[in-house]
């Protein structure tokens, strides 16, 4: 069962809902800590930046299918990486980014385009 926004749950069907970050990391943690924590944060890092590669070459010439795949493959490398290290990642995004744009403080960032972000 997959935790959802609204604290149900559902098994996998063909009509899948939205899954929180919270929940999302939950479910990695389920399927996969055993294996992460025996591979470590090295060859978890590795992984990760396999999949990065292949995102970049869906950006570059995958059709939107793949990009999909590959955005959640990113996705579920990065939130392993934050199992093995004990970060949760809805903290780590409401430190942030819940004040807004962590340059210029707003919702709609107005920093300069030569800044970061």
């Amino acid at each position: 069962m997959v935790p959802l926004a609204d604290g149900a749950t559902h098994s996998n069907d063909s009509d899948p809902r939205p899954i929180p970050i919270s929940g999302f990391q939950e479910l990695i943690r389920r399927m996969y800590l055993e294996k992460d924590l025996a591979r470590g944060v090295d060859g978890t890092f590795m992984w990760f930046m396999e999949e990065v590669g292949e995102l970049a070459s869906a950006l570059r010439n995958g059709s939107q299918e793949e990009r999909l795949g590959e955005f959640a493959d990113v996705l579920a490398w990065l939130t392993t990486m934050a199992n093995v290290v004990g970060i949760d990642l809805t903290e780590a995004v409401a430190r942030k980014y819940g004040s807004g744009c962590p340059g210029c403080n707003q919702f709609v960032c107005v920093c300069a385009d030569q800044e970061k972000p």
